[in-house]
């Protein structure tokens, strides 16, 4: 029998990532494990021989005054070489671990340390491909791993030891099948992983064992235990009075409080459900919102055996409604709630085409990366919905090759779209968004036809999403990327590969080929002449104007001639013939391709797709009529034509939202909610945008003010009026505010900007004064990553600051003691020469409105209101709001600003004031 393997897991904390520039360690810690069992483990202070940097000492709180008396690397360095020996190298990053290592070794005069690394974040990554962050502290957090002290060498240590026997266990509830696959590919991983594969592969071959949660397709394992859900029993009753609401939410919810605005917000939607009402209900922040339309809504579907469906604005708040929400309704309940989630087509795996895909064997590492997670996945999932996978940015090319999308041939095993479709079909709830419910209106067969009650939460978002689901883009970058990918006979692309596969099988005639290349040769040549016309155009019309190097142009405002755009449409249609022709020939007897033509085959019939959807859409922008829409470029001069741009959106969504609900309002309730829903002096500004009749009551609802008793609003009243000085001298008060105040608060802190330009500057101006050099800042559009990726990041970090633009506005949670303030740079009114709000503007103003007063001040006001719910999301949150823009006190609309906020104290002070009182508030 093999000796078993022996693991030796490592961690370093150092003072910086270049050993080269100096950077040393200052802590290490070895876990040895043998047999998944810790043998022992070994720990140690390393003296630098250095200051260590004041944000690390706040990442791993290791001080000077921790490594004063250790003692140098070279001290220890022979013991953790001889401790290493015969041990597979294991660490969360191995790349950085072990390479530091080995650089302290050298230093050391040590030979460099031979032997196999494995490394926990690429194996986690394909063990728990639903993961939010691989990081060790977002893992530790979802397995349940304990990890006291985040960022410090034993504590890590241990949590990667504890990650990697998980991972171990959980590739023995691998199938063999999905084992298999998997060893298949692992030899192109970066580290040796593929040994523990093999290892647990082995141990599957030898107690062959049921997968009770599996199915096969073909060549894969799928998830079998989908949506098995129990109804209840016993009757179930609305609770009509107070003393009946509080015993049912009390028995259920520990430390329940009792909110009346919830309870009234419960009895509204249930009158509204039974009297088939359309309803509009504004609750604030601190009301329990979800609960209060959640726990009406499911009661309602079982008492009178009807379906409710409930439509939020993006992915994360249906997976909130559905992971955190629903099971609290459930336990309230005592019952299941029968629930489907259901997505737009494009959304699911199409398991067929992934298998395609699986059979092709020239891959690039982030594909044999994506395959493996995917793997992984299909034994875990119950939807098929592709973005529960966690991917990285190569990752996302290949889930774009295996989205399911519309086809005239039925699926040919089983298929997840097609079962979501089932499930809804017998849902008491069906969990949807708002592109889901517009896109309705032109989907062949409606989803949404039995629905008794809509919610529609985020109700003030369905405006938007109705301005995304009809708007159109050009990329020039896309276009050139799908050309690449198409080729020419003499390239080693998939023409190329068609073209060989063609004349292998005989099934195309030579010429036929040459013609479609020859005509593809032509489609490029057209498409480029115009791109380069479009280009002369614009740099006609900006020609001796102040623009800066990005720049924005309305369609309207450059005169084409339509021929050159026609002529891109002719051979591109004349392209697509060709090519439809020669696929259906080479299509016959398609039983006798094997699985490297199939996939050939597949790759080319969707990139004739993907063409068909780029010419619609050129046709859409460049020569459809343009009434009621506006379009326009935008692109860098720094880089033409890659940054070439162009944009059409509809000016007046209204009628496309009243072309969607018709249908709706006349076989179902309409439940509409929001935080957000409502305007001083213009109250119906959102409600007429949703084409909802005046006469329909908008209910307010507000959380009581002892919700609030922890905020306070400060307005600053010497900062330089923004319409009387230089951007630059208004960015230098901004820096200058954010900093005093941030040391003030010792960080935890939001700041709000309305445009990503100020923002860069103003950080920018920040980091050359280093006067926040031990902070950790975070930027939207400077700092790498997603909204959620910059939020987790700032949540870990005491002192620290989080600038943002438009998206941080609303929709950020940061809960308790996370954040102390939220500082508003500027009112948020659009920008005048922003496109869509200027077509709108131009649309209000031709039919005899006031642009300012009826479009720009509402919107303005509702992002401020919701500015300010980022600070207060319990009655335990403590928190100031400040204000740098003077207009709120010059300007006789600022007085509408502040009716917006809750009833809290709102203060006039000079900076020097407000120092003092956020210095009295945090003693």
């Amino acid at each position: 029998m093999m000796e078993s393997q022996k693991y030796a897991i490592v961690d370093l904390e150092t003072t910086g990532h270049s050993p080269a520039n100096g950077d040393r360690m200052i802590q290490i810690a070895i876990v040895i494990m043998k047999d998944w069992k810790i043998e022992r483990t070994y720990t140690k202070f390393i003296n630098p021989g250095k200051t260590i940097p004041s944000f690390i000492q706040d990442l791993t709180h290791i001080t000077d005054e921790d490594v004063k008396d250790a003692l140098p690397f070279e001290a220890h360095a022979d013991y953790i070489y001889e401790l290493l020996a015969d041990c597979v190298f294991v660490a969360h990053n191995a790349d950085f671990d072990l390479s530091f290592l080995q650089a302290e070794f050298k230093r050391a005069g040590l030979p460099k340390w031979q032997g196999k690394k494995m490394d926990t974040v690429e194996l986690a990554k394909i063990l728990f491909p639903m993961s939010l962050g691989f990081k060790l502290g977002d893992l530790a957090a979802d397995l349940n791993i304990e990890l006291a002290n985040a960022h410090r060498a034993d504590d890590d240590a241990l949590a990667t030891a504890e990650l990697f026997r998980y991972c171990w266990r959980e590739l023995l509830n691998l199938p063999q099948l999905t084992l298999e696959q998997m060893h298949k590919r692992s030899f192109r991983l970066k580290s040796n992983v593929s040994q523990l594969f093999f290892e647990a592969l082995q141990i599957k071959r030898q107690h062959v064992t049921g997968h009770e949660n599996v199915h096969y397709y073909r060549n894969f394992a799928i998830c079998n235990g989908r949506n098995k859900h129990e109804n209840a029993s016993e009757p179930l009753v609305y609770p009509q009075t107070v003393t009946e609401k509080v015993a049912l939410m009390s028995k259920a919810l520990a430390n329940f409080e009792e909110r009346p605005a919830q309870f009234e917000m419960m009895d509204t939607i249930w009158q509204a459900l039974h009297e088939q009402k359309e309803c509009v209900i504004e609750a604030s922040t601190g009301i329990g919102k979800t609960a209060g339309y959640l726990l009406p809504a499911i009661l309602y579907a079982r008492t009178v055996d009807k379906k409710i469906a409930i439509s939020t604005y993006t992915s994360y708040l249906q997976e909130q409604l559905v992971e955190e929400e629903l099971p609290k309704i459930e336990k309230i309940l005592g019952t299941k709630v029968n629930v489907c989630v259901l997505k737009g087509m494009q959304h699911y795996i199409d398991l067929e085409r992934f298998e395609q895909c699986m059979a092709h064997a020239d891959e690039s590492y982030d594909e044999t990366f994506t395959i493996l997670q995917i793997l992984v996945w299909l034994t875990k999932t119950e939807t098929g919905v592709l973005s529960e996978l966690n991917v990285s940015g190569g990752g996302q090319l290949f889930l774009e090759k295996i989205r399911k999308i519309p086809s005239d041939k039925p699926s040919k095993g089983f298929d997840f779209y097609e079962q979501a479709l089932k499930n809804s079909a017998v849902a008491d709830c069906i969990v949807t968004n708002h592109a889901m419910v517009l896109s309705d209106l032109v989907r062949q067969t409606p989803l949404f036809t039995q629905i008794d009650g809509w919610i529609i939460d985020e109700a003030h978002q369905f405006i938007q999403a109705a301005m995304q689901q009809d708007e159109i883009a050009f990329s020039y970058t896309q276009w050139k990327y799908i050309f690449g990918q198409i080729g020419t006979m003499e390239e080693t692309t998939l023409f190329h590969q068609f073209c060989e596969a063609a004349k292998k099988k005989q099934r195309v005639a030579m010429q036929n080929l040459q013609r479609l290349d020859a005509q593809f040769i032509r489609l490029q040549r057209s498409f480029d002449e115009t791109i380069q016309l479009v280009i002369r155009k614009i740099q006609q019309q900006v020609k001796g104007k102040q623009v800066g190097s990005k720049c924005t142009l309305f369609l309207e405002d450059l005169s084409f001639a339509k021929e050159s755009f026609v002529q891109v449409s002719k051979q591109t249609q004349q392209w697509l013939d060709l090519a439809t022709a020669i696929t259906q020939t080479f299509e016959n007897n398609i039983e006798q391709l094997d699985k490297n033509d199939l996939y050939v085959l597949s790759e080319w019939q969707y990139w004739i797709r993907e063409v068909k959807i780029k010419i619609a859409e050129w046709e859409d922008i460049f020569l459809s009529p343009h009434e009621g829409n506006s379009i326009w470029l935008e692109l860098d001069l720094r880089s033409v034509p890659g940054s070439l741009h162009v944009f059409k959106k509809p000016v007046n969504v209204t009628p496309i939202i009243e072309q969607v609900l018709a249908p709706l309002r006349k076989e179902a309730s309409i439940v509409w909610t929001s935080g957000t829903l409502t305007v001083p002096g213009n109250e119906r500004f959102v409600t007429r945008q949703l084409g909802i009749s005046d006469d329909v009551e908008i209910i307010k609802l507000q959380a009581p003010p002892a919700y609030y008793a922890g905020a306070k609003a400060f307005i600053v009243t010497d900062m330089p009026d923004i319409q009387h000085v230089s951007q630059e001298e208004y960015i230098e008060a901004v820096a200058h505010a954010i900093t005093r105040t941030v040391r003030m608060t010792e960080g935890r802190c939001f700041v709000l900007f309305t445009a990503q330009d100020m923002l860069r500057k103003t950080v920018e101006l920040i980091q050359e004064s280093e006067l926040l050099d031990d902070y950790m800042l975070f930027a939207q559009g400077v700092t790498g990553g997603s909204r959620m990726r910059i939020l987790k990041s700032f949540q870990k970090f005491s002192h620290a600051v989080l600038f943002g633009t438009n998206s941080f506005w609303e929709g950020v949670d940061v809960p308790g003691d996370a954040l102390a303030s939220v500082i508003v740079v500027r009112l948020p009114f659009s920008s005048p020469e922003e496109p869509v709000f200027k077509a709108r503007a131009k649309h209000l103003t031709a039919l005899g409105g006031n642009s300012f007063t009826e479009l720009s001040l509402p919107e303005a006001i509702m992002r401020f209101k919701q500015g300010f719910g980022r600070l207060i999301r319990s009655s335990q949150d403590k928190g100031a709001f400040i204000v740098l823009d003077r207009r709120i006190t010059s300007k006789s609309y600022g007085k509408e600003f502040i009716k917006a906020l809750p009833p809290i104290d709102v203060r006039k002070v000079q900076l020097p004031e407000l120092l003092k009182e956020l210095n009295r508030w945090q003693k």
